[in-house]
């Protein structure tokens, strides 16, 4: 028994210092390090666009509705400052009317309804932001157009008219990706279109005047290209 401990205590004298040489030599290898996501704004976007518009103006009524349309636009990124230029077309239902008593010539003192409809409205803008990553905060201005119908009804007879009407907007928003290719923004901007002559033809032109709106707007873009890429 003695010469079996004796040779069990020999044999685990030798091979405690092999292990010990092994695990020596065996080199320290790191946990691989988790990719982490950079969001690149430059490219083509594609999206829809809705919102609501009021009109900016000291009395009642006030033209007011909702929109819904379409974005298109392309970004470039340098650093954190992101470039931009973006078009956007919306069918509109923004509208007012009132009635009151006109004095028409052979008729005397006649109740008419005056409406004033925008059916569509667009705008082209440059944009320039600053990005944190995922979100670009931003402010936006360039061209704003809308096309509006002007209508007079008295006596049972309804005349109407409609105009392209131009003019600027300013304003800003927050635009941030969900996903790897879509983001969802959200903007406020101040829309002034200028004044046009309705109902030139009948010879009694009516100025419409300076037509300025409120807007808020919430959008969803698909990004093409893929903004994601993956730092290690």
């Amino acid at each position: 028994m003695k010469k079996v401990l004796l040779a069990s205590a020999c044999l685990f004298a030798l091979a405690a210092p092999a292990s010990a040489a092994d695990l020596a030599a065996r080199p320290y290898t790191k946990a691989p390090v988790a990719p982490v996501a950079v969001y690149n704004w430059t490219g083509f976007y594609l999206g829809i666009v809705g919102g609501g518009a009021w009109e900016n103006a000291s009395g009642d009524p006030k033209m007011k509705g909702g929109f819904v349309g379409g974005t298109a636009g392309y970004n470039w990124q340098t650093g954190n400052v992101v470039f931009g230029l973006e078009a956007d077309g919306a069918w509109a239902d923004v509208s007012a009317s009132a009635t009151g008593p006109v004095a028409v010539p052979g008729f005397g003192i006649v109740s008419t309804t005056f409406s004033s409809k925008a059916d569509a409205m667009g705008t082209v803008r440059g944009r320039i932001g600053y990005a944190v990553n995922q979100v670009l905060f931003y402010g936006t201005g360039g061209y704003a157009w809308m096309d509006n119908k002007l209508s007079l009804s008295a006596l049972g007879v309804t005349v109407s008219d409609s105009k392209w009407h131009s003019g600027w907007t300013v304003g800003a928003g927050v635009e941030a990706f969900f996903a790897p290719q879509w983001s969802v923004k959200g903007e406020y901007l101040y829309r002034s279109f200028g004044s046009e002559n309705y109902f030139s033809s009948l010879g009694a032109p009516l100025a419409s005047g300076t037509i300025s709106f409120h807007t808020v707007q919430v959008g969803v873009n698909y990004h093409f290209g893929g903004p994601v890429v993956a730092k290690y």
